[in-house]
């Protein structure tokens, strides 16, 4: 199965989800090169929009994603990657980057 990176101009997200809780713990996106070495190293590598280049997530904080397991979507256009944090997901430490609740949704 190919992934299709025409559909979004060379991007594709990707969804982090921790593997033993299931928490999603971010999203980032991905270019052909950043899947590759996501593959290769087996831990998460992103495509920085703002940087325009290849991030491996915990490069500078140590706070690595190791990648235990990859889905892709049915119509072959988003990851799902189950992975193994090794410390906090967020910038903020935080678990995840998902941590503001938005209160009007009823």
């Amino acid at each position: 199965m190919e992934l299709d990176f025409k559909k979004m101009g060379g991007l594709i997200p990707a969804i982090v989800q921790d593997v033993n809780t299931k928490e999603v713990l971010m999203l980032g996106f991905m270019n052909v090169e950043a899947w590759e070495k996501t593959l290769k190293i087996s831990k998460v590598t992103f495509f920085s929009r703002t940087k325009s280049k290849l991030w491996t997530k915990g490069e500078s904080s140590g706070n690595f994603l190791h990648v235990k397991e990859a889905f892709i979507d049915c119509d072959n256009d988003t990851i799902l990657i189950k992975a193994e944090p090794q410390g906090p997901t967020c910038h903020t430490g935080s678990t995840t980057c998902f941590y503001n609740k938005v209160e009007t949704i009823k």
